[in-house]
């Protein structure tokens, strides 16, 4: 996944050259997940690992288009809108379907060290899939990563199907959608470790992410290099991410 997020970032950088569009297309695929809570509801309410799978054959899909059409050069730029859009919507779904499964894979004993290890293994993919990513670009194309994404997802959605898990715990049926969605922004409002935690991820991501969206200009116009620039710049993020999933793995 992230050497497609890193082939995407400079196939719209190459096809446009333009900084406007790669914010554009970050933003389609970042703006779903304002609505993240009609996820949370949903996983409350389906069986989750279902749910993961569901996401997970869909996401397949869109890299396996998303190849498809650069492969084949009739790719453009507004495809790559709506394509990033897609997997937005997608992930609104896969990630608090798949957050909230870790507690029924490990139980709550284990969990803060799952939290940390999938940390871990998340981090560890920052620096080994943009470093490959930049390579891959290079040598063969933007295509071919995405291609290589849709088949990982094999792997994964084997994985989640082998799985032998005690009976998931009752899902809400009581209260409605809507009373559920009420129910978590009350418990937002009341619980100030939540209230802080949750005012601290926005200000991080709104502050800190525009400068991984904007890293092809940096690669391009002000290091002077091309697409393995871009994957070692984007590696080094992940590096930092990994000390600090590390750090929190060894407090208690």
């Amino acid at each position: 996944t992230w050497v497609q997020s890193v082939a995407l970032s400079w196939l719209v950088y190459r096809l446009t050259g333009s900084a406007v569009m790669l914010g554009l297309v970050a933003f389609a695929s970042q703006i779903p997940y304002l609505f993240s809570p009609i996820g949370g509801v949903l996983a409350d309410r389906m069986n989750r690992r279902r749910l993961v799978i569901l996401t997970q054959v869909l996401s397949a899909a869109q890299a396996l288009l998303l190849a498809w059409l650069t492969l084949t050069g009739n790719v453009r730029v507004w495809q790559l809108f709506y394509l990033a859009l897609t997997l937005g919507i997608i992930g609104v779904f896969d990630m608090t379907a798949r957050q909230s499964f870790m507690v029924e894979m490990v139980g709550k004993e284990d969990l803060m060290n799952a939290i940390a290890l999938n940390s871990s293994v998340y981090n560890s993919g920052r620096i080994l899939g943009p470093a490959v990513a930049g390579i891959l670009v290079a040598a063969i194309g933007e295509g071919w990563c995405f291609l290589v994404n849709a088949i990982s997802f094999l792997a994964v959605i084997v994985g989640l199907l082998l799985m032998r898990l005690p009976p998931p715990p009752p899902r809400e049926r009581e209260v409605s959608p809507a009373e559920q969605f009420r129910q978590g922004l009350d418990y937002i409002r009341h619980h100030p470790p939540t209230r802080a935690l949750l005012l601290n991820l926005g200000v991080v991501s709104i502050m800190n992410y525009p400068f991984i969206v904007l890293m092809p200009v940096f690669a391009d116009r002000i290091l002077g290099g091309g697409a393995k620039t871009l994957g070692i710049l984007m590696s080094a993020f992940g590096a930092g991410a990994v000390l600090g999933a590390l750090y929190m793995a060894s407090r208690t």
